[in-house]
């Protein structure tokens, strides 16, 4: 690693801890050129597939647009940022257990749905609407009625803590 001070082509690392989530390595190094210390951090660089949209264009997968997804369906809901974090971590474990090299924008879509459905009832409906283009209430109607035939199911979950209340 070469020296951000002086440029020198080699750095000698002093100490090496894990940081505090355990995702990397934090190195401590020295310049043996001009003395001066700074840190590295090291990752693993894990490829995540590629996602093909509708119209069959294909993008990198991007965090921060799964991370907006999230933040406009909970948009005013009473979701602790650590559970969407939780559920972020979960959608790209699962595509990255998958090994596909590429995987449909509607996979993707539905995954989310599927956390949304276990973090908050009205941020899922609210998801679903825009995802499956909801044309009228009938479509609205439809989606909760599904969500209520799944609530027993969803009765076995723990209650969230953030908002206090019981589920009807």
């Amino acid at each position: 690693m070469h020296c951000p001070f002086c440029q020198h082509e080699d750095t000698r690392v002093i100490d090496s801890r894990l940081t505090d989530d355990g995702g990397s390595v934090r190195r401590r190094r020295e310049c043996p050129q001009c003395s001066e210390r700074f840190n590295t951090y090291e990752t693993a660089e894990l490829k995540l597939p590629a996602v093909i949209k509708s119209g069959q264009r294909r993008e990198s997968f991007d965090e921060r647009k799964l991370r907006v997804s999230f933040e406009r369906a909970l948009q005013k809901r009473p979701v602790a940022s650590n559970d969407v974090d939780a559920a972020v971590r979960a959608i790209v474990d699962d595509l990255r257990r998958t090994g596909e090299r590429e995987v449909p924008s509607r996979q993707v879509g539905e995954l989310v749905m599927r956390e949304l459905k276990k973090l908050d009832q009205v941020a899922y409906v609210r998801f679903a609407s825009v995802y499956r283009k909801f044309e009228d209430v009938h479509a609205f109607r439809e989606e909760i009625e599904k969500l209520e035939r799944d609530l027993p199911a969803m009765e076995a979950l723990p209650l969230p803590l953030v908002g206090g209340g019981k589920r009807k």
